[in-house]
């Protein structure tokens, strides 16, 4: 029977596979952004915050979905520094994240497209500044994202294979995440806050069922929404 446990280093691999599977379309479409995007928005909080991230096991000790975050997005990013030298600094990281030129001035999400061919895909070189670089990650970005991390200083990524949705582990899973920020004794600010994919925004009424609502500013991101909930 399947059960919520917490994140063990050996579940590594499936929670990168799981990331990897439950992608948006966009970046779906780009071998680049497949490779890339564990190391964005799974492997820094289950490397940094492991005590806040929850897998949901099928009873047979496989991860099949997972929720990954930390309680202070802002101690979070002191020590960012040590994730980039371990995780992206290894052999493996190295590979599916090559360092980009620069990171002080953030490179467009998208490359153009063919001429006469609409718009491009997902610009690897972003991503990649966003991986080595916790501002663009995390802390920065559209107007107000910077107000909205000082003021809801907890963050979740939560994501469940096809097959395991709509059987309440969704909702289980944020409240254990939720119980483990609350008993942190860390400075969580109002809350957690979470972002939505523009294409995913299917999803709204979920977040809001367990809590959250929606946060003005996040349309400035490409037509994303920021979520929070109080704490």
């Amino acid at each position: 029977m399947a059960f919520i446990r917490p994140f063990r280093p050996e579940d590594t691999e499936n929670a990168k596979q799981i990331c990897r599977a439950t992608l948006p379309p966009s970046l779906q479409a780009s071998p680049a952004a497949i490779r890339m995007a564990p190391y964005l928005w799974t492997l820094p909080f289950t490397h940094l915050a492991p005590r806040h991230c929850f897998v949901l096991d099928d009873g047979a000790g496989a991860a099949v979905g997972y929720v990954v975050g930390a309680p202070d997005v802002f101690a979070l990013a002191r020590d960012y520094p040590r994730y980039v030298a371990d995780v992206l600094g290894s052999d493996q990281g190295r590979a599916d994240v090559p360092p980009p030129p620069q990171w002080e001035v953030l490179e467009p999400w998208e490359v153009p497209g063919e001429e006469g061919k609409g718009k491009g895909g997902v610009n690897p070189v972003c991503l990649a500044q966003m991986a080595y670089s916790v501002r663009w990650l995390i802390l920065d970005g559209a107007e107000g994202k910077r107000e909205l991390v000082s003021k809801y200083r907890a963050m979740l990524h939560i994501n469940l294979l096809d097959g395991w949705r709509g059987q309440g582990w969704g909702r289980k899973m944020i409240e254990t995440f939720v119980e483990s920020v609350r008993a942190s004794g860390e400075d969580y600010g109002r809350g957690i806050q979470l972002g939505v994919a523009a294409e995913n925004t299917k999803v709204v009424p979920f977040y809001e069922r367990v809590g959250f609502e929606v946060y003005p500013g996040g349309e400035k991101e490409g037509g994303n929404v920021w979520m929070v909930r109080n704490l």
